[in-house]
């Protein structure tokens, strides 16, 4: 049973368990028994719009990995980063293939900005940036740490620290 069924202001969707209001509000049917066709319906709190009812718009998701720190001493290869990610950031399940969803753009030696039409977790950009490191034997020195909301940074351990602790013992 499928289809939707109309009665009197309202219209009973079978096949998500809906009614729709002529305003725009929609209600969710919980309950249905089926000895006497009584129904509960429980109204949503959110008023649907043409947009949210229609095709969702594409959310940009913009990330930034900082690795200023590392590319000043020397250690580290943006372009080659660079290029790591653009071979192994998977869209659809396929690598290598980015096409207009995914972009990667190198600002300098300074950073690297991702930029996605479809979701990408930041997550992921770290997991990648801690493949990179471990492929080039960086993974003992470098971190990578969350400096704000959509930042990656790659730091240096502290082993100065460390050093001076054993100095004074």
């Amino acid at each position: 049973m499928s289809g939707s069924v109309t009665a009197g202001t309202w219209e009973y969707d079978r096949q998500n368990c809906t009614v729709a209001f002529p305003d725009g509000l929609r209600a969710l049917v919980v309950a249905v028994n089926i000895f006497n066709a009584s129904r509960l319906i429980v109204p949503l709190p959110i008023k649907m719009s043409k947009a949210t009812s229609g095709k969702a718009a594409a959310a940009k998701h913009k990330f930034v990995i900082d690795y200023s720190r590392p590319a000043n001493d020397g250690v580290f290869d943006g372009a080659a980063f660079e290029k790591f990610l653009h071979d192994r950031i998977k869209v659809d399940g396929k690598t290598g293939q980015l096409g207009e969803n995914v972009k990667i753009h190198r600002d300098g030696d300074i950073k690297i900005t991702v930029t996605s039409s479809i979701p990408l977790s930041k997550r992921y950009l770290k997991y990648l940036t801690k493949k990179f490191l471990k492929k080039n034997s960086l993974r003992d020195w470098i971190r990578v740490v969350a400096s704000s909301k959509d930042v990656y940074q790659l730091r240096f351990y502290n082993i100065q620290a460390a050093d001076e602790e054993e100095e004074e013992e």
